[in-house]
């Protein structure tokens, strides 16, 4: 069984940081690309930032320059370092990672964690 354990979210000031943590664990686990997303109360669930296996880096737009992913491939970690953050990054947040189990690739999906930023 893989499972994603996310940590990190909370409660900030717009203009602060926090850094979202999302462990996976499972045997025979074989892991791709990992991302964030994130969904806002009535929209739907957008891509945030994703690193593939190599360590290439996408962002959408308005987290560019703000926000910093990585991964810790011996301890099968994604991070998202989420800086000056604003208002409108009020969000659930969720880990996003491809995976082989068994050999099978598949999508899994972390449990969500809230980030909620005041301004």
């Amino acid at each position: 069984q893989v499972q994603l354990v996310e940590s990190g979210g909370g409660l900030v000031q717009a203009g602060g940081s926090l850094r979202l943590s999302c462990a996976v664990s499972g045997s025979n686990l074989i892991i791709g690309a990992m991302a964030w997303y994130r969904q806002a109360p009535g929209k739907q669930r957008e891509l945030v930032a994703s690193i593939s296996g190599r360590g290439i880096t996408q962002y959408e737009d308005s987290v560019k320059d703000r926000f910093t992913i990585s991964r810790d491939n011996a301890k099968n970690t994604v991070f998202l370092q989420m800086n000056n953050l604003k208002p409108n990054d009020t969000a659930v947040y969720f880990c996003n990672v491809a995976a082989q189990y068994w050999g099978r690739p598949s999508i899994y999906w972390g449990q969500g964690t809230q980030v909620t930023v005041s301004s």
